[in-house]
């Protein structure tokens, strides 16, 4: 019998909106990706604050059924949560990279600490060594 191979990937928060809202937007070969159940999907805490943070402020309009219902659509999509640890907040707070954006600090931090590869078709993290990026 053949092994089953499962691969764990984090994915950014468009990927994930994408994902929730509007999967054309996916690229298809990343679609199928995150489609097959083999493979574990795990989005950031930093997903959620971000997400809830853009609704407050008006930047992703109506997304408050999402942020209402942010765990039952993870839940039914199959994706896990990444809790943010002290030393995901050090990593960083301390990367020498010149992206300000606070969310996807985080998220290359714990992509970086957890050696786990990012879901992202954002360029900002292609300029950033430490971590695999895939689209």
């Amino acid at each position: 019998m053949a092994a089953v191979t499962t691969q764990r990937l984090v994915i950014d928060t468009h990927v994930l909106l994408w994902m929730l809202t509007d999967p054309s937007r996916l690229s298809p070969g990343m679609a199928t990706v995150l489609a097959d159940r083999r493979t574990e999907l795990t989005a950031s805490a930093a997903s959620a604050w971000e997400i809830a943070t853009k609704a407050r402020i008006g930047k992703l309009p109506q997304a408050d059924v999402l942020v209402r219902g942010y765990t039952r659509h993870l839940a039914r999509m199959g994706v896990q949560t990444m809790d943010i640890t002290a030393e995901h907040a050090l990593a960083a707070g301390s990367l020498d990279w010149q992206h300000r954006d606070p969310f996807d600090r985080m998220i290359a931090a714990q992509c970086m600490i957890e050696a786990l590869p990012l879901v992202s078709a954002d360029a900002a993290f292609s300029t950033l060594p430490g971590i695999r990026v895939l689209w």
